[in-house]
């Protein structure tokens, strides 16, 4: 692996046998870091607001298996 800074970016070289799925994953994680690093949102205020995701998700579920 080959790690560089050219101008405003990290550029990341990787074996072709890096598997994608897991390479993938890391994208999405690395994304959210940078996401929430703007936040201004509690964890109180995001803790809440998952509960009522789940709640609405699981309800949904419920009515599609009925």
């Amino acid at each position: 692996m080959i790690v560089e800074r050219i101008n405003n970016e990290i550029l990341v070289r990787l074996s072709p046998q890096t598997n994608t799925a897991d390479l993938q994953d890391m994208l999405d994680y690395l994304k959210y870091k940078e996401l929430v690093s703007k936040s201004k949102a509690k964890q109180s205020d995001i803790d809440e607001l998952a509960k009522k995701v789940n709640r609405s998700m699981m309800e949904k579920v419920r009515r599609e298996r009925e």
